[in-house]
């Protein structure tokens, strides 16, 4: 049960998920930055893909990628109401893909109690 897909289905999220964290706050730390794109992370659809073709899903942070979105007068182009909407969102799916993954443990240990 422990290397079942669906928990490294959520271990891949949350590693995604975590990256996607960190690459919004580098964001954030940047705004003020001239010539700074802003970077955007995508795991989920190399993890979509993986799921599809049947693979178990590797536990990798994903890909990540410049902001093609346009340009302030200083070449800059992190919009903070945009990346606050991300790390909200961000936050979100991280505490309910954990929430899940407790849940799986939670069976797990409820089947090694019953023993």
């Amino acid at each position: 049960m422990i290397g079942d897909v669906t928990t490294t289905t959520l271990h891949a999220a949350l590693s995604g998920l975590a990256q996607r964290q960190r690459v919004t706050n580098d964001n954030i730390s940047n705004i003020n930055t001239p010539g700074y794109l802003a970077g955007r992370s995508d795991f989920e659809s190399t993890l979509r893909s993986e799921l599809r073709s049947g693979k178990t899903p590797g536990v990798t942070g994903g890909s990540v990628a410049r902001s093609l979105e346009p340009t302030n007068t200083n070449g800059n182009n992190v919009n903070l109401d945009s990346e606050t909407v991300i790390a909200t969102e961000t936050g979100l799916r991280y505490q309910l893909a954990l929430n899940a993954l407790d849940g799986k443990y939670g069976l797990l240990r409820s089947a090694l109690r019953t023993q």
